[in-house]
């Protein structure tokens, strides 16, 4: 896929998720781009690159984070994220002068994938291990894959409240889902998690200052409920510990064990695109492989939110879908947005 077509598509993913801003940088950078403006030089050799490789949201992550890191004050002006104000005429001039004047140090940030660290996501998890707590009654060692900063390791102390005024987890957290779900009704039944840990190739310590800020630079600057949530997960961060392992999620995989007496959880969310065709048969033929060892008293879980198919030659919408072993049965739970937002709970 050509980069034109990669930013017009992420213009058009920005706009339906919320950012009016980053939806008018994209095609802004398309403009450039289509005639050898700035753009070209700092995107040379990411031409052809696959959507997935999220090129365009590398090159704003990047910018981002010097603004968040206060050394683009010509910039920050238009960033909602540190109390500007977004003008694409304005924003646009000072978002191009940064491209001419630091382009050398934005190719080298090209080369980071983005570490999102989407804290939209927890619900998912929350609600998925809910329901597994309920056919399932045992704590819970959870597992992530692709975890970045881990934030979501920590989703049993976020507080998520329905339309309805009930709500699930502390009343007092400062993560707090409005209207975090709907369809059908959970449980509230104890969640006992035993054990938090992750892996990720280039995890981000959320307890240092510049992992908090990359954590935030890849949060569009025009979405604060996003901005939000992600600064009061950092700081529950600094309250529960997790443990994420640099390590890849084949070999994370390959190397976790089951436990009698407690139900152990693989997670994942919206990271299946980053990993080769290999390596995802690799993680696939390892959970059948410990899977085969789960019994009632050690049971095995993978609960993950990524796009799929409902059936072989049905659209691709991204899915909460439950694996359990015994049996390798696996259920869809409900359906949401990439970031998780829209959740609704089906029945199965």
């Amino acid at each position: 896929m050509h980069v034109v077509e990669t930013l017009q598509r992420q213009a058009v993913a920005c706009e339906e998720l919320g950012s009016p801003m980053y939806a008018e940088l994209c095609r802004l950078l398309v403009d450039d781009y289509e005639v050898g403006g700035v753009s070209t030089g700092v995107l040379a050799g990411y031409e052809d690159r696959p959507f997935g490789d999220a090129i365009a949201l590398r090159l704003l992550g990047s910018v981002h984070r010097q603004v968040l890191a206060g050394v683009l004050p010509e910039l920050a002006a238009f960033y909602p994220s540190v109390g500007g104000s977004w003008d694409p005429v304005l924003g646009w001039e000072a978002f191009e002068q940064v491209l001419q004047s630091r382009s050398a140090e934005l190719r080298s940030l090209l080369t980071q994938p983005p570490q999102t660290n989407e804290v939209g996501r927890a619900a998912a998890l929350y609600g998925g291990l809910l329901q597994l707590a309920a056919d399932v009654p045992l704590p819970v060692r959870l597992f992530e894959i692709g975890a970045s900063g881990g934030l979501n390791l920590r989703a049993d102390h976020f507080r998520y409240n329905l339309a309805d005024g009930t709500g699930y987890g502390p009343a007092e957290s400062p993560v707090v889902f409005d209207g975090a779900w709907s369809g059908r009704t959970l449980k509230p039944v104890p969640l006992r998690i035993a054990e938090r840990v992750g892996s990720d190739i280039a995890p981000v310590n959320p307890l240092t200052d510049d992992g908090a800020r990359t954590l935030t630079s890849y949060v569009w600057p025009d979405m604060p409920v996003r901005l939000g949530r992600l600064r009061g997960a950092l700081a529950i961060a600094r309250e529960v510990p997790a443990d994420v392992h640099r390590e890849d999620a084949v070999s994370f995989v390959r190397g976790l064990e089951l436990s009698r007496g407690h139900v152990t959880v693989l997670w994942h969310s919206i990271m299946w695109q980053y990993l080769t065709r290999f390596d995802r048969a690799a993680v696939e033929s390892h959970l059948a492989e410990l899977g085969a060892q789960a019994d009632e008293s050690s049971p095995l879980a993978r609960l993950r939110l990524e796009p799929l198919q409902r059936t072989p030659t049905g659209a691709f919408e991204f899915l909460v879908e439950l694996q359990l072993w015994p049996g390798g049965v696996r259920r869809v739970l409900g359906r949401a947005d990439p970031h998780g937002q829209g959740l609704v709970w089906e029945l199965s």
